[in-house]
C-alpha cells in the first residue's frame, strides 16, 4: 500500500458552491462579475497544487512507493488574498469561521525522494480563463 495527501488541488472540471475548491468559486464570482468573497482575514496560506502533478504523483507512488505519508503538493503557498488578487476586482470580506487553518505545512519529501515534484503553477493556470 501507498497512502498519499493532496494539497488544495486545481484545475480542469472542479467544483464551485458550498463544497466548491477557492479556485473555482472565485472563477465563477469573477464571471458573474460579482465580488470575489473571501473569509476574514484572509492571510490565511494555502499550497494549491495542480491536478496533472497529482496525477503524475499518484502514477509514481502507486510504481514505486510504499507506506504512508506521501504528501503531493506545491512548496509555493498563496494567502487566499493573494490568491484573489490572482483574478483581480473587487473584493468582499466574510466573518472569520472557527478552526479556519491560517498556515500551510506541507511535506512532500517522500514523493520527492521517488522524483516527484509539482511544476504546474497557479498563477499561470488562472491567467487561461480570465
Amino acid at each position: 500500500y501507498a497512502i498519499t495527501y493532496f494539497y488544495n488541488v486545481y484545475g480542469p472540471r472542479e467544483r464551485s458552491g458550498k463544497y466548491g475548491t477557492l479556485v473555482q468559486i472565485f472563477n465563477e464570482q469573477k464571471k458573474n462579475g460579482g465580488a470575489l468573497t473571501v473569509v476574514s482575514p484572509g492571510t490565511q496560506k494555502r499550497n494549491f497544487t495542480h491536478v496533472d502533478d497529482i496525477v503524475d504523483g499518484l502514477l509514481l507512488v502507486g510504481a514505486q512507493g510504499t507506506g504512508d505519508e506521501f504528501g503531493l503538493g506545491s512548496p509555493e503557498s498563496f494567502s487566499v488574498l493573494e490568491v484573489a488578487g490572482m483574478f483581480g476586482g473587487e473584493v468582499t470580506m466574510l466573518p472569520e469561521r472557527p478552526g479556519n487553518r491560517m498556515t500551510a505545512a506541507l511535506d512532500s519529501s517522500k514523493a520527492e525522494s521517488l522524483g516527484w515534484k509539482a511544476s504546474r503553477n497557479l498563477a499561470a493556470y488562472i491567467q487561461t480563463f480570465i
